[in-house]
């Protein structure tokens, strides 16, 4: 073997019996073709058994496309042996050591697509690699569940559960979040409770145990509520205190667009209103200034808003937190406010669900983020063809799966799923 034949079989990190025999490079399609040969009478593992020292049988043809060698695309072909095995009788094609079975890339240019899809959209990956987007697809199809499979979920005792919209207004998935670690667990299609039963189902089989989990946090939603009660027996509630705010939220605004039909000086006041006051801009400050001397419904609603975020702000026992919210019902049911009214007895009715975040301190915060970058990639991709596709992008965007084909940037290998 030449120089410079050992030289390409170190950097395409090829060991005995393998090595490259040939380099063809044709500077027309800018191309280089390594044909890669095993030593003469070489013995290899069986596929099938697992039984060593078998000898080859035959050979197939097969080529892989390569990482890139500076612009010239790269594909690797050899005559990959099949072995026959005395000791089980099946006649089974080897594995390569630089793809995995089937695939129709090396596993360096797997990881490298992988790193890619992390950060731009698939078919912008597509494009810049020259290769179809379905075949992306299907390597994700393959590496995400892979890996997946491998994660440790066995100390899993605090969830977060949310939705999101695979496409506007419908095909939404169920999100589960394991809000300890600050990472996806699970994702599948719907928004009912037996996604709740889908998740214990795909927790119990990677050896975790729905019955360990001892808190949930998610919103007032009645598939939700009823999922986790029958399927995640031992899980106190926690309703998501970001939700109940945003449920006064909503009410002050059902207030102001009732109430700006006779008051045209509430028109577009609706971001003022419903931001943080200590974010307000001069502008939105003069404006609440100029409103508030009006003596406006809206303003009372803002008013019971703001004093429920700053129960939640302040509160810093659940003693504390039923004294103070007790009081705010009172107050809401007294306002003359039907919304309010209506948002006071939907928090009486969802109680102890309510003061159980005041013990847990349990949020879904993390999630409503997490939940921004995957609507922010599925915005950069202009959606989705099929909700798999979207609960792929939001395990590699949100899983923290560590069980990945390793970066070829990166100078230590990592584990590669075959």
């Amino acid at each position: 073997m030449g120089p410079e034949k050992s030289l390409f079989t170190m950097a395409l990190g090829l060991e005995a019996p393998w090595y490259v025999d040939d380099v063809a490079f044709d500077a027309s399609t800018k191309q280089i073709d390594f044909e890669v040969i095993f030593k003469p009478g070489s013995r290899f593992e069986c596929p099938s058994c697992g039984a060593a020292d078998r000898p080859v049988h035959d050979t197939r043809r097969r080529s892989w496309e390569h990482l890139r060698f500076f612009e010239h695309k790269a594909f690797i072909h050899a005559a990959v042996p099949r072995v026959a095995c005395r000791q089980c009788g099946k006649t089974r094609q080897v594995t390569v050591p630089w793809a995995r079975s089937g695939s129709g890339f090396t596993q360096l240019f797997d990881a490298f697509v992988i790193a890619l899809v992390r950060e731009m959209p698939v078919k912008a990956v597509a494009d810049l690699l020259d290769v179809g987007d379905d075949r992306i697809w299907r390597l994700l199809d393959h590496y995400v569940p892979a890996a997946r499979a491998l994660e440790d979920v066995g100390d899993v005792s605090a969830i977060g559960i949310d939705e999101t919209a695979a496409r506007r207004g419908h095909d939404y998935i169920t999100l589960f979040h394991d809000l300890r670690a600050g990472r996806l667990l699970f994702a599948c299609e719907g928004r009912d409770a037996g996604t709740v039963e889908t998740f214990a189902e795909d927790l119990r089989a990677r050896g975790g145990d729905p019955d360990a989990i001892s808190a949930a946090c998610i919103d007032m939603s009645r598939a939700y509520i009823a999922g986790v009660g029958r399927h995640l027996p031992r899980a106190a509630i926690t309703f998501d205190r970001f939700h109940v705010i945003g449920l006064a939220g909503a009410a002050l605004e059902e207030v102001r667009r009732a109430e700006v039909r006779s008051e045209p000086a509430l028109k577009h006041s609706r971001w003022m209103w419903l931001k943080d006051k200590h974010s307000w801009s001069k502008r939105q400050i003069a404006q609440h200034h100029d409103l508030s001397r009006m003596h406006l419904k809206t303003g009372r609603a803002f008013r019971l808003k703001e004093a429920l975020r700053d129960i939640f702000a302040a509160a810093d026992t659940r003693a504390d937190a039923e004294a103070q919210l007790t009081a705010w019902i009172r107050w809401a049911r007294r306002s003359r406010l039907a919304p309010f009214k209506k948002l006071a007895l939907a928090l009486k009715a969802h109680w102890e669900g309510i003061l159980n975040g005041f013990d847990s301190e349990l949020t879904n915060g993390s999630v409503e983020a997490i939940n921004g970058l995957i609507q922010a990639a599925k915005a950069r991709a202009r959606g989705y063809r099929k909700p798999r596709n979207l609960i792929n992008m939001s395990y590699l965007i949100a899983g923290k799966l560590s069980h990945l084909p390793a970066s070829h940037s990166r100078t230590t290998s990592g584990a590669v799923l075959e």
